[in-house]
């Protein structure tokens, strides 16, 4: 069984501290893949919302300082549950503001997942890779080595999203080669892919590593359905027509259009 199918079985409870530019973005994206989104950072609630929580999204798209606690409480109250964590590190690297407080949630919380493209990857595991705003620049380095080098100092996933996403965990690593250009043209479009993940990730078991393969691999397989029934429309059909498809979609388009490979010890 696909851990799609578990998702759509089991209903996960997703507890997402996101920022306000996608919050509804990604809790219709969630509920339409069939995962249950929980959008809360009141101080007061939020370590009781993780703990019976399937999993926790963190995403510092629009920081301050009441978000950031949010985060720390509700990331330390999953670990203390078992609870897998994953954080989106938006734009880390292009303020020293943004860059510290990544650095602080990575030494408060345990991460069971970090999802983010190569610049900040690279600036949370402390590599020089060049960024510009909350997109990657371009990076000198080989973003299969950064992203294994930034599994095994983290000790967590590694999901580093391109042209071709890389999921690893320092010892074994995929490649996937599923998405379509269009989905940079959709604010969101990644913070909502961290959310996915999160919602995979409450269904794996000890099977974390291939769970967000699978969630990586199937929000593109979504994507290109989507991309291909609104072709040459805009951004805008196809933000639609991606969340329909994240809900439409199922095991026969993932098991004829997946595009993952792993990559051998020495690639890289």
């Amino acid at each position: 069984m696909r851990f799609l199918t578990k998702v759509r079985e089991q209903n996960p409870l997703i507890h997402n501290i996101t920022n306000m530019v996608v919050t509804n973005f990604t809790a219709n994206g969630l509920l339409a893949l069939g995962a249950s989104p929980f959008m809360a950072d009141s101080h007061e609630e939020v370590a009781d919302i993780a703990a019976m929580a399937g999993a926790v999204s963190l995403n510092i798209g629009t920081l301050n300082p009441h978000s950031i606690k949010a985060m720390t409480l509700a990331g330390q109250a999953a670990n203390a549950h078992g609870i897998p964590v994953i954080l989106d590190p938006v734009g880390a690297g292009a303020t020293p503001y943004r860059t510290a407080t990544t650095h602080r949630l990575v030494s408060d919380v345990r991460l069971t997942a970090l999802r983010g493209n190569a610049a900040e990857i690279a600036h949370v595991a402390g590599e020089p890779w060049a960024i510009k705003g909350v997109d990657a620049g371009q990076g000198a380095g080989n973003a299969i080595q950064l992203a294994r080098q930034a599994a095994h100092k983290l000790s967590c996933i590694v999901i580093a999203t391109g042209k071709e996403d890389i999921v690893t965990d320092g010892a074994t690593t995929f490649l996937i080669a599923n998405g379509d250009p269009i989905l940079t043209k959709v604010t969101g479009a990644g913070c909502l892919l961290s959310s996915v993940v999160a919602a995979f990730l409450a269904v794996a078991g000890d099977q974390r590593l291939e769970a967000a393969a699978e969630a990586v691999s199937f929000y593109g397989v979504a994507a290109e359905i989507a991309a291909a029934r609104t072709k040459g429309q805009g951004p805008g059909s196809f933000q639609i027509e991606l969340l329909n498809q994240l809900s439409l979609a199922g095991e026969e388009q993932l098991n004829r259009m997946s595009a993952i490979t792993p990559v051998p010890d020495s690639a890289g």
